[in-house]
């Protein structure tokens, strides 16, 4: 029921509800009050449905302690290279980004906080998907890969070799494959049992590979710290309820 209200930025109706979750209209009548009850849900003049205020509440608990501590690294990265910075996690077969920075210069920007694009398209992707479980890269690889743009790298025996080569120097990059006018480049952060949980990485104005590559130094040491900060915390509970749960930081 409440994932029905996922990626909806406004109010629905009884049957659209219904509609979205395939229940019978007396057994959503009845879920709808008892989260309107409990204060998950709302209804505004009109009658319909939204998320309510108590699960908006609940939802800042979620990942807050992970988050407390990478932001002002995340903070850092963007001191020192004077571009938008973000952190990102794997949500199932997409990346998710949970937490932002934003630079000054103008950059197209494909997703914001709690949004989610093809690991395939995205540096934080790529650099998690590397050093991901074989059959995670091969899960992913096996479905129809979408082209973003004209530069999105869609071949999987391509996109393959390309995360050999990430795993093989640490970091991945990106060149206008999600969004024209913008590059990326990204280091994987790992937990204490050096599995990969997230992604660091900052997205720029396209620049030639060499000065891209600049930043590769300052990503591993805020990249360091973080997993050094974050000790046992898992990466996973920053995908709880992103869309409430993590806040942009303006610049």
């Amino acid at each position: 029921m409440l994932a029905a209200f996922e990626g909806v930025s406004g109010a629905m109706s009884h049957s659209e509800i219904v509609a979205i979750t395939g229940l019978a209209p007396a057994t959503a009548h009845r879920l709808l009050g008892e989260l309107e009850s409990w204060g998950a849900l709302q209804r505004d003049a009109r009658g319909r449905y939204q998320v309510g205020i108590r699960l908006w509440e609940l939802g800042q608990n979620a990942g807050r302690q992970l988050r407390e501590v990478a932001r002002p690294l995340l903070q850092d990265l963007y001191s020192f290279t004077k571009e938008t910075s973000h952190i990102a996690i794997r949500h199932r077969a997409e990346v998710l980004y949970v937490d932002r920075v934003y630079g000054t210069k103008r950059v197209p920007q494909a997703s914001r906080v709690g949004g989610r694009l093809p690991m395939h398209a995205t540096a934080v992707g790529k650099a998690i998907l590397a050093y991901e479980e074989e059959w995670v890269r091969d899960a992913i690889l096996s479905h129809n890969l979408e082209a973003r743009t004209q530069f999105t790298h869609v071949d999987p025996l391509v996109v393959r070799a390309e995360l050999d080569d990430i795993k093989d120097r640490g970091f991945a990059t990106t060149r206008e494959e999600v969004r024209l006018g913008s590059c990326s480049i990204a280091v994987p952060l790992f937990d204490r049992n050096g599995h990969v949980g997230a992604a660091l990485g900052i997205v720029m104005q396209p620049v030639p590979l060499k000065e891209l590559e600049r930043h590769v130094p300052v990503l591993r040491a805020i990249a360091k710290q973080i997993e050094a900060r974050t000790g046992g915390i898992p990466f996973s509970s920053l995908a709880k309820d992103p869309s409430h749960s993590v806040k942009e930081v303006r610049r």
